[in-house]
């Protein structure tokens, strides 16, 4: 197949940094973590103090000030293991980003250093009970009352909910009709008086992504809590940073493919019926070979997406097809592979098992599928 060229030796040695640290700190605690809904906060410190959270932020708040290939890196790594609990560190990056590229520059040193650092975990608050894609029709609202903005609103689903300690929060502050000029981007320190989380949500897989509602009832924060200190840019902001939230989504799906793949062709290689190897089965390896196909093909489109992405070129089409197809290939690698374990597919002491479980829920956050094809349609 057609060698990666994204990466060089500096960047291998991270992902064998990554690697260690995932397999010797994180691979044999997630069950429990699984059973408590939630990561620990020392492995937030320690993902810190190894650069994999916010390697892009600058070295003057703390962080790397290198590009986003190392996050690409990470975010990889974690989906290869199957520690879907660490997801919330993508998250955590995307928040960076708001950070990075809008915040002013006070809530840039109050926040960006322990967030890089992994003392801070941070979360973006932008579903509601009756509000899924459409970012637009949020009903929480933030009234201007002297020098404090009071919020009032739900929002459900909020990744790192649980561990959080600063909620980039979407909310109306405008009355005007237009929609996205009545949008901003709220920064609500989790401590805040009117803010309430729920227990973590029950959720069909990634049960140790600690995800949870949030309440906010005539909760009050400083006007200077706008990110970026200027109401109505919310909607802007949301929608330059979800190119890259889309794009990590689609390399989080191929990297766990890949990983699914090779699982099963060991299975399959080590699994004899009617006296020998499932692999030797012309059926077998043909779906097999599908597969490693098809994980190439978007590999090599991810990559190239990653490059415009370096260039600050991606577009939103170009991201929402990466995230559409993607996750959609993750889905279809899963059952296959998984009816090609048989029964053992479905116990839970098998990694596909845990994928069938974790991989469904990718066709959905960051924008359901069918919303990314409206994205792609709108280039015909």
């Amino acid at each position: 197949m057609i060698p990666r060229v994204l990466f060089d030796h500096e960047h291998e040695e991270f992902r064998n940094t990554v690697r260690r640290f995932l397999a010797e700190e994180c691979t044999p605690l997630h069950e429990q973590w699984e059973e408590d809904r939630v990561v620990p906060r020392a492995i937030w410190r320690r993902a810190g103090e190894l650069g994999m959270l916010n390697a892009t932020t600058p070295e003057a708040y703390g962080g790397l000030g290198l590009d986003r290939r190392l996050t690409m890196i990470a975010v990889e790594e974690v989906a290869r293991a199957g520690l879907s609990g660490l997801v919330g560190f993508n998250v955590h990056d995307i928040c960076a980003g708001y950070f990075i590229n809008f915040a002013t520059e006070a809530q840039k040193q109050q926040w960006l250093p322990k967030m890089a650092g992994g003392e801070v975990i941070s979360a973006v608050a932008m579903t509601e009970p009756n509000t899924g894609s459409d970012l637009q029709a949020v009903k929480t609202r933030a009234v201007l009352d002297g020098d404090e903005y009071v919020i009032n609103g739900a929002k459900t689903f909020i990744s790192n909910g649980t561990n959080c300690d600063v909620v980039i929060v979407v909310a109306k502050t405008g009355n005007s009709g237009k929609g996205a000029a009545d949008i901003s981007l709220i920064l609500v320190e989790a401590d805040r008086v009117g803010l309430t989380k729920s227990k973590p949500l029950r959720k069909v897989g990634q049960h140790a992504q600690d995800t949870t509602m949030l309440f906010f009832e005539d909760c009050r924060v400083p006007k200077e809590n706008v990110l970026g200190g200027v109401p109505g840019q919310g909607f802007y902001q949301l929608m330059k940073e979800l190119a890259w939230e889309r794009l990590s989504i689609g390399i989080l799906s191929m990297a766990a493919s890949q990983a699914v793949l090779e699982q099963t062709i060991d299975y399959t290689r080590g699994r004899t019926v009617f006296g020998k190897p499932i692999i030797d089965f012309q059926n077998s390896r043909f779906k097999l070979a599908d597969l490693k196909a098809e994980i190439a093909i978007g590999q090599t489109y991810v990559d190239r997406c990653m490059e415009l992405c370096l260039e600050h070129t991606l577009s939103p089409e170009a991201a929402a097809a990466a995230k559409l197809w993607c996750t959609e290939l993750y889905s279809r690698v899963v059952d296959q592979c998984l009816q090609l374990h048989g029964g053992n597919g479905y116990m839970l002491e098998y990694p596909v098992a845990r994928h069938y479980l974790d991989s469904r829920i990718n066709r959905i956050y960051g924008g359901a599928n069918d919303i990314m094809r409206e994205l792609v349609a709108r280039s015909l």
